[in-house]
């Protein structure tokens, strides 16, 4: 059973060493999603065994990461419902046997590691059940009322559980020494951490330093939408906004309440707020919105599919609830025994082609590995465009974000090239403006198949002409794209802001075409800086935002 180990936690010295190590994520998570297990609801019998079998089919969807809802046993004392809820935890150091025995779980996470697949368990630190085996070793490690009783969190209705007090260090360390059982002993790979929001982030600090010394490449999802806990460690947080709790941006586009320019600030508002390296998990659903608010057909109606594949391909990390791939259409008990009804549905197709898809296209990667989507203009606030480019990885997407026809323009030359659909096969090339009609909640999401990124060398230029860089902001590259109608001397410059030049991009004779120059500023520091292209009479300076 559990092996107690004696951590020396001196964190101010590790965090020097070892920051590398806080500000890095772990190698193997750049070109993953994560899908949450519910085993309770998964199988008939809901047990590890049983959910073994679909591991090959979770493969096949390109599923990277399993992140298995609490699997330690469920306290007994003010149970709700006939089994009680998941996050009411017995015992730290032991597996609910309800779902097999811990020799069971080893057996799958050895399974699902040689699937080429990651496993994540969920953490509940923040309180235990009311006969917790700490109750009676360690009364004193709990928050007491004026009576001197346990008490449920403060401002919550958890009702089956009793809050830990983080001012004592020997709780700390248990937790800390309890978590890296689960690395040593059993193998997992990270932990999504359970109302963090409630621990003070000096533990979190301490504790994910600690962890990630016994194992570097762990990885750690905080249930939290702050920026902070990149800071403390963490390496993803939820992205509420987008949606969460019933609702967020996603909410009110299907209610109307919302345009695609309200979106598009959302997503700017991403790269302002956190740190760029940081991931954010998007979602449709998960155990709390579909137990407590509705399943994505109640929530999203006719968009449903739509808001799918985009939480999928705007931007860092998504997550599937498990079922969602076969139409989950009813909320799921979560006190009580309830079962995932298995059949062929659309959104295995789009999970398996976007998942399969970004294993290898590094324009859909994670955080800076990836690239941040670039809109495209449509003259139509209720159809959202962007592309996504990384390296010579190219995705092109056109959304109608409303439940009527809309019509489109795009004009802006970022999205010229020859691409497949990735849903259909098909190949197409954009080499002017497009104009086109979708229905309510369509959509086209393309991949660039031409690895020229001068892709419109033989369009007919007319004008000179200096387009906005993207990203912007950005950290640490982003690409800058200009026009020449004919043969010229180009100079192409950074400036900072008291005029004095930090860089020369370009800087001779250029041939008619349309370019692209890639800025890597890692030297510079965060600020404004202007680029100003200089060619045959013809000047143009415009601003761009580096953000470290």
């Amino acid at each position: 059973m559990f092996k107690t180990q004696k951590i020396k936690i001196t964190f101010v010295i590790f965090f020097l060493l070892n920051i590398s190590v806080l500000s890095q994520h772990p190698s193997w998570t750049y070109n993953l999603n994560i899908y949450e297990v519910n085993t309770r609801a998964y199988t008939h019998s809901g047990t590890f065994n049983e959910f073994r079998p679909h591991l090959d089919r979770l493969k096949e969807m390109g599923v990277g990461i399993i992140w298995f809802m609490p699997i330690n046993p469920i306290g007994v004392q003010n149970r709700l419902g006939t089994l009680g809820s998941p996050y009411s935890v017995k015992n730290y150091l032991e597996v609910n046997p309800e779902f097999g025995t811990l020799a069971d779980f080893k057996a799958l996470v050895d399974s699902i590691h040689s699937k080429g697949m990651y496993v994540i368990i969920d953490w509940v630190g923040n309180h235990t059940s009311w006969d917790n085996i700490l109750t009676t070793t360690h009364p004193d490690w709990y928050v007491k009322n004026g009576s001197g009783q346990f008490t449920p969190p403060p401002g919550t209705n958890w009702t089956d559980v009793i809050q830990l007090d983080y001012n004592k260090p020997e709780l700390r360390t248990y937790m800390i020494n309890a978590m890296s059982y689960w690395i040593t002993e059993v193998g997992v790979d990270g932990f999504r951490c359970d109302a963090v929001s409630y621990m003070p982030g000096s533990f979190w600090t301490t504790a994910i330093a600690a962890l990630k010394n016994i194992k570097p490449n762990l990885f750690m999802l905080a249930e939290d939408d702050s920026p902070v806990y990149r800071s403390y460690g963490f390496d993803m947080t939820y992205a509420w906004g987008m949606y969460g709790w019933g609702g967020g941006i996603l909410k009110r586009l299907y209610n109307n309440s919302a345009t695609a320019d309200d979106f598009n600030s959302y997503l700017g508002s991403e790269i302002v707020n956190y740190f760029s390296n940081h991931y954010r998990m998007y979602f449709t659903s998960n155990h709390d919105e579909n137990a407590w608010y509705g399943t994505e057909t109640e929530l999203f109606g006719a968009a449903a599919q739509t808001f799918n594949l985009l939480t999928g391909i705007v931007n860092s990390m998504q997550l599937v609830y498990g079922g969602q791939e076969a139409g989950l259409n009813k909320r799921l008990k979560f006190f009580d025994k309830d079962e995932i009804t298995w059949q062929q549905h659309p959104n295995y197709n789009i999970y398996k082609t976007l998942w399969n898809l970004k294993k290898e296209n590094k324009a859909l990667w994670n955080g800076n590995s990836g690239a941040a989507a670039w809109r495209i203009a449509t003259g139509n606030n209720k159809v959202y465009s962007f592309i996504r480019r990384k390296d010579n990885d190219k995705i092109f997407a056109i959304f109608n974000l409303g439940s009527g026809f809309n019509g489109a323009t795009l004009s802006d030359t970022n999205f010229y090239g020859t691409y497949i659909n990735i849903f259909t096969n098909d190949t197409v090339t954009f080499s002017q403006t497009l104009t086109l009609t979708l229905p309510g909640w369509g959509y086209y999401v393309y991949k660039q198949i031409s690895s020229v990124t001068n892709v419109n060398d033989n369009i007919d230029i007319k004008d000179y002409n200096l387009l906005q860089n993207y990203p912007n902001p950005f950290n640490p590259t982003t690409t800058i794209k200009y026009q020449i109608p004919k043969a010229s001397f180009v100079t192409l410059k950074v400036y900072d802001v008291l005029g004095n030049e930090v860089q020369t991009l370009v800087n001779e004779n250029k041939n008619t075409g349309s370019y692209d120059i890639e800025f890597d500023a890692s030297s510079l520091s965060s600020g404004i800086y202007f680029y100003k292209l200089t060619t045959n009479g013809f000047s143009d300076t415009k601003k761009l935002i580096l953000m470290k």
